[in-house]
C-alpha cells in the first residue's frame, strides 16, 4: 500500500486529487494539509510515502515545506504540483530535494502512474516541462563550468544513463535501452549522482539539460 499526504490550500482540489488516487486500490491518502506547516506535522505523524506538494499556500509554502521535509528523519517523496506556467519555485523545490513535478491538469491515469513511479524510486521528469524550466529558471550568462566538469568526469556509460534519466526514463527502461539489468543500473545512477554532487535524479537531470547533454524537444 502505498501511503499519499495531500497539500494544498483549496479544498476542492484536495477532493479531486483523492478521488482520484484512492479509485486504486493499492493507494490511499492518510492525510490532507492546507500549508505547509501542517504538511510538516502530518508527515510527522502519518509517516506517508509520497507527498502531492502545492507551492502557493498561505503560511509556510510549498518550497519551505520540501526543504523541511527532507531533513526530516523519514522523508516522504515529494511531488511539486504547478500550474502549466510553472510557479516561480519549482526549481528551487527540485534542488530542495523533491522527486518531480505534475501539471495540475494531469489526466487520472497518470497522476495515479506518477506516485507510484515515485514509490518506486524513480523520477516523474516531463521532457517538454523540464526544458521550459530550464529555460526560464537559468540565466544564459550563469557560468556552468562546475557542473560541465562533472558531467566530463562521467565514464561513457554513466553518461548513456545520465541522458536518459533527463529523458524521464525509469530503471527498467534504462536497462533495457542499454541491455543491462536493473541492479547495474542502479550501481550506474549511484555513480552518477555521486560525480554529479546532486541528491536526487531530478537534480541529476536538470543539470543534464542545463549543460546541453540533451537535446532539448522543440
Amino acid at each position: 500500500m502505498i501511503d499519499v499526504l495531500l497539500v494544498d490550500d483549496e479544498e476542492l482540489l484536495r477532493y479531486g486529487l483523492r478521488t482520484i488516487l484512492e479509485s486504486d486500490p493499492g493507494i490511499r491518502v492518510v492525510a490532507e494539509a492546507r500549508d505547509g506547516a501542517e504538511a510538516v506535522e502530518l508527515s510527522r505523524i502519518h509517516m506517508p510515502d509520497v507527498a502531492l506538494m502545492d507551492i502557493r499556500m498561505p503560511g509556510m509554502d510549498g518550497l519551505t515545506a520540501t526543504r523541511t521535509l527532507a531533513g526530516s528523519d523519514r522523508p516522504p517523496k515529494v511531488i511539486v504540483l504547478t500550474t502549466f506556467d510553472l510557479d516561480q519555485y519549482v526549481y528551487d523545490a527540485l534542488r530542495s530535494g523533491a522527486v518531480g513535478f505534475l501539471l495540475k491538469d494531469t489526466p487520472p491515469p497518470e497522476l495515479i502512474q506518477a506516485v507510484r513511479t515515485v514509490a518506486d524510486g524513480n523520477a516523474i521528469l516531463s521532457p517538454a516541462v523540464t526544458s521550459r524550466l530550464i529555460s526560464r529558471f537559468t540565466a544564459p550568462e550563469r557560468d556552468l563550468s562546475d557542473e560541465r566538469a562533472r558531467v566530463d568526469s562521467l565514464t561513457d556509460r554513466e553518461r548513456d544513463v545520465l541522458r536518459l534519466l533527463a529523458d524521464g526514463r525509469s530503471n527498467a527502461e534504462v536497462a533495457a535501452k542499454l541491455f543491462m539489468s536493473e541492479g547495474t543500473v542502479k550501481v550506474h545512477v549511484s555513480h552518477v549522482l555521486a560525480k554529479l554532487e546532486v541528491g536526487n535524479r531530478v537534480q541529476a537531470a536538470i543539470l543534464a539539460h542545463q549543460v546541453g547533454l540533451v537535446a532539448e524537444p522543440s
